[in-house]
């Protein structure tokens, strides 16, 4: 096929762009191009049917892309279902689990500045290697994931940075919360970014990740899983190593500091910054309303929730696991007047897009204007160009902003 002309190619844009926009911008005045409509039409129904194939075709290639991403992790696994009172001060022969979880949840968000609250530590140690280690606040009943590691990325200096630093007399720092099932290695791209650019950055390795990760298991399935309890316990735990890392960081004399979450690492960075103040600027990749959303509703979760939808409802769950969603504390103004950039994918089928909109239509009704921007990818997708461009330096420029 020959290739268009270029006045053609405008033409077929032109048009394309008018149908977007609908039939409003299509009346003409019929007494000065009465022919004008008849002509149009035709042309306009066939441009518009081309660009809605192509964005449909553009969909369906990125869900495929979603589906195989999800295939290639073989090491999924449905666990049993438990409770797990005994993680939550509770006891296993408890007659009524359910009202044990229900009340231990209210008292949870009643009381969630002390619930979150985190001292800091007595034994922070940083290498050669740049690796930070420290003890965890919360004791879980795998030795391994009680030492805290993280990944310090010094600030590059640069001659802009260097005057910056002389001009505000202060550092910035952020403390970075990568992905469920995330590897050591992980977004250790995005932190050579941040550095490059005159902030430092701190990983985190969440509960029961990488070095932490207890033994006998392949994946992080007791900070999301089908114990009730343990989840409970595992994200309130990795809040509380997120402040710790924080104390250690303004100790070290940072204080400008931000948050930036991934997925999982979204929903914990939220939390941190809503309940506590030292955080001046929050980015998060993927963003949702409540975690039992997210699991029962999730292409990647399915396996947890097959664990647990024959023991509870959605709404049960909702209710057990609303300490460690973002929601609860969206609609308790927490959020309001907090800096935030907010990036999620119009084809995400984890966190799904109706999900995020639900969040973000919260956040502006009580108080919160976050920026936000939506991309025409999934959530593994986000990790491909062009996306992940877009998206890095969007929230480069963020944290420059909001730090400097």
């Amino acid at each position: 096929m020959n290739r268009p002309f270029p006045r053609a190619r405008c033409l077929t844009l032109l048009l394309c762009d008018l149908c977007a926009l609908g039939p409003s911008v299509l009346k003409f005045p019929s007494n000065r191009f009465p022919a004008a409509p008849r002509f149009l039409l035709p042309l306009l129904t066939v441009n518009c049917e081309l660009s809605t194939f192509l964005m449909n075709w553009f969909e369906r290639k990125i869900r495929r892309y979603e589906h195989r991403r999800w295939t290639t992790d073989d090491n999924r696994r449905v666990q049993p279902f438990h409770w797990g009172l005994e993680h939550i001060c509770g006891s296993p022969s408890d007659p009524d689990p359910g009202a044990f979880v229900r009340e231990y949840a209210r008292n949870a968000i009643e009381s969630s500045r002390d619930w979150y609250a985190a001292t800091p530590a007595t034994d922070y140690r940083l290498d050669r290697e740049n690796v930070l280690t420290f003890t965890s606040s919360i004791e879980s009943p795998w030795p391994e994931n009680n030492t805290v590691h993280a990944q310090l990325f010094p600030a590059r200096e640069t001659i802009s940075t260097r005057s910056r630093g002389k001009r505000y007399g202060a550092r910035p720092a952020v403390l970075l919360l990568p992905n469920w099932n995330a590897k050591w290695h992980g977004q250790n791209g995005l932190c050579h970014w941040i550095q490059r650019l005159g902030i430092t950055v701190l990983k985190l390795s969440m509960p029961y990740h990488d070095r932490r990760m207890a033994k006998g298991h392949e994946r992080a399935d007791q900070i999301c899983g089908p114990n009730i309890g343990l989840t409970l316990q595992a994200n309130r735990q990795a809040v509380q190593d997120a402040r710790r890392c924080l104390h250690w960081l303004e100790q070290q004399g940072y204080t400008k500091l931000g948050i930036l979450g991934t997925s999982i690492g979204s929903s914990v960075g939220y939390i941190t910054l809503v309940h506590d103040e030292r955080v001046r600027a929050g980015g998060f990749f993927h963003v949702s309303t409540y975690y039992a959303d997210v699991i029962s509703q999730g292409m990647t979760t399915n396996h947890v929730w097959e664990g647990l939808r024959h023991h509870v409802t959605v709404d049960e769950l909702r209710e057990y696991w609303a300490p460690i969603s973002p929601m609860p504390y969206v609609e308790r103004g927490m959020g309001a007047g907090r800096n935030t950039f907010m990036v999620y994918g119009k084809y995400d089928p984890t966190m799904l897009p109706h999900l995020t909109r639900q969040m973000l239509d919260s956040l502006r009704r009580h108080g919160a204007d976050p920026r936000t921007l939506e991309l025409a990818c999934g959530h593994y997708s986000l990790e491909l160009a062009p996306f992940s461009y877009i998206a890095g330096y969007r929230m480069l420029t963020f944290f420059l902003q909001s730090l400097a």
